[in-house]
């Protein structure tokens, strides 16, 4: 089994904010192949299923993006044997708008929902950002992905959501290296 992770916040006040980019990923990979994310487990939402014939797990921790570790922590000791077998998806405002990147390991970025799981699992995990950025300085990170798409940017982001759901399709058939040629920028 494998788990995907999606990062983002709960509730309607954060629905559609640029933080919630690793929720939109895992809907559509749920839709695509009609996984139910909806039990209630390890601190969030998850549904199992089967994605490009691989058994896997989708969840979104339901904590606050800073506390997300916790759940990503259980989820992962009760189902996976492997670190190699999570991805964890997440907004990332450094990226310009549209751009999406996997690691195979690495630092959280600044990210706090990476950085509270890399804190709970380590760093040895796969991790797909989203790019949410302006094409300006921005000076209120908490407020910039916190905030909404505009109209203008949402077509930027449909295209993002479906690039990112591919990269994750090509991680679980072909593994991390071959996800990362073809799809980062």
């Amino acid at each position: 089994m494998k788990i995907i992770v999606g990062l983002g916040n709960p509730g309607l006040k954060y629905r559609g904010t640029r933080h919630n980019t690793g929720f939109l990923v895992i809907d559509e990979l749920a839709k695509r192949y009609r996984v139910r994310v909806n039990k209630k487990k390890y601190g969030g939402v998850c549904g199992s299923g089967k994605v490009q014939g691989e058994e896997v797990l989708l969840f979104k921790p339901l904590t606050f993006m800073n506390l997300s570790g916790g759940a990503v922590s259980a989820a992962v000791s009760d189902k996976l044997t492997s670190k190699e077998d999570l991805l964890v998806i997440s907004d990332d405002f450094n990226l310009p708008l549209g751009e999406i990147r996997l690691r195979a390991k690495g630092s959280s970025g600044g990210h706090n929902g990476l950085r509270s799981t890399i804190e709970r699992v380590g760093e040895e995990f796969a991790r797909l950002r989203i790019g949410v950025g302006a094409d300006r300085h921005i000076e209120d990170a908490s407020s910039f992905v916190l905030a909404s798409f505009t109209r203008r940017e949402k077509p930027l982001l449909a295209e993002a959501v479906q690039n990112a759901a591919g990269c994750v399709e090509t991680w679980l058939t072909e593994g991390v290296q071959k996800a990362m040629s073809r799809y980062n920028g």
